[in-house]
């Protein structure tokens, strides 16, 4: 550094001077004077052997009890040298050399403290300085990259949205270049895959529509065949039978078709109104498949008022019961129940139950489970518990399928409605 070369220089400058200076055999009081004579840096103070005698300017502090014996060694072999000590609490370096053609030597100190304190203080603020630029550094890196991936983030996310069924999911056309061919390319891919679906469901609407008409006109005619099919063989009886079967499984999945392509077509809209659940469940199961089912209701649910679509929720009573009555076998169980804001419908049967890994498939359509893919007159169209979920999703409500919480073999199908009007208000 430019100080440690300014003393060092200085102190080859004195020692020169003081050989120039000193005489053969000087008194301690003019090798005093000469030592005040000399130019020193800032901080330095001279110390000299003479013979056996030590002269320092200021002993208090450097004197020859403070010179380290290395050092006096090197100094007195002839060679010059530099040690580290500790004067008076401060940090120095002492400098020596032996003067030429004489028994004597020249010491320097230099204190360095206020050098330390300056290098310290420096070391703290280059610290300061490192830190607050790699913070600084951190946090402009993370913006950056959160402004790079902003974009991609925003792509993840309408992709998942339109993964979930959410076909209006467009993405803004966004500010980089680079991306707006992405973004566009996405937009268009979502846009035809709508459009691929909305003619798929308008053509199933339209198929159904078609099919209700000579549906019906087969439905008339074996109608007028079961009139007369006491005059008929009894194969002829036998195969009347089967086509009167099939042909009213046929104009059930039709209207079942019908149903579920007002969903997909986006005309599915509620008749709401407010609805004595109990009365209007009674009301529903004497017109199902098993009208002999007896219904449980809760103490509080007798007065459950909720608002509903009257043809909506009694398919959805039917439909489970139905599917109870085709998959479960024996007693059907139907409770009545609610819970803060909230009114539940189970259906429970004492059949084999739904496999845990078809409970989250078997509201999608045409799935029968693994009990349902057996033909027979009992088989049922696969769109059932599909309506079911779509019509209790319409009304704002979950349903969904588990065991009986009695620990009995069979299915407990649950509908979660939200009750909206007090019964003691509805008057």
């Amino acid at each position: 550094m430019e100080r440690d070369a300014a003393a060092l220089a200085s102190f080859a400058e004195n020692g020169q001077r003081f050989q120039r200076q000193i005489g053969d055999e000087p008194a301690a009081e003019g090798v005093a004077a000469i030592l005040e004579s000399l130019t020193t840096t800032s901080g330095a103070l001279p110390l000299v052997r003479f013979g056996d005698e030590w002269v320092a300017l200021n002993p208090v502090v450097f004197s020859e009890e403070t010179v380290p014996t290395t050092l006096l060694q090197l100094v007195s072999e002839g060679a010059a040298g530099r040690a580290r000590v500790n004067l008076s609490g401060e940090p120095a370096i002492v400098s020596g050399v032996q003067l030429p053609g004489r028994d004597a030597a020249y010491f320097e100190a230099v204190l360095i403290g206020e050098v330390d304190d300056t290098l310290n203080s420096l070391g703290l603020i280059l610290f300061g300085v490192g830190t607050v630029t790699t913070l600084v550094a951190a946090a402009f890196g993370l913006w950056a990259s959160r402004r790079a991936l902003t974009p991609l983030a925003d792509i993840r996310a309408a992709a998942e949205s339109l993964a979930a069924g959410d076909l209006k999911t467009r993405l803004d056309p966004p500010a980089d270049a680079d991306l707006a061919s992405l973004s566009a390319s996405f937009n268009g891919m979502a846009q035809s895959l709508e459009d691929r679906i909305d003619r798929d469901a308008r053509f199933a609407s339209e198929v159904s529509h078609e099919l209700r008409s000579p549906l019906m006109t087969f439905s008339a005619s074996a109608e007028v065949l079961n009139n007369d099919r006491y005059q008929m063989s009894h194969r002829s009886q036998t195969a009347l039978a089967l086509l009167t079967d099939d042909i009213a499984r046929f104009t059930q999945l039709v209207e079942n078709l019908l149903e579920i392509s007002r969903y997909d077509v986006g005309t599915a809209a509620l008749q709401a109104e407010p609805v004595f659940f109990a009365e209007f469940v009674r009301h529903a199961i004497s017109y199902s498949t098993r009208p002999d089912i007896a219904l449980s209701v809760s103490e509080d649910g007798e007065s459950l008022v909720i608002v509903a679509d009257k043809r909506r929720l009694a398919q959805v009573i039917a439909n489970l019961i139905d599917n109870a009555d085709k998959y479960g076998g024996g007693n059907i169980e139907v409770e009545i129940s609610s819970e803060q804001d909230v009114a539940f419908l189970a259906v429970q049967d004492h059949g084999p139950g739904v496999p845990a890994a078809e409970r989250l498939v078997i509201f999608d359509r045409f799935s029968r489970g693994s009990s349902g893919g057996r033909r027979g007159h009992n088989t049922g169209t696969g769109l059932g518990l599909s309506l079911v979920s779509e019509h209790v999703r319409l009304h704002t409500g979950e349903v969904w399928v588990e065991d009986r919480l009695d620990g009995t073999p069979g299915a407990r199908m649950v509908v979660a409605l939200p009750i909206r009007i007090d019964p003691d208000d509805d008057q």
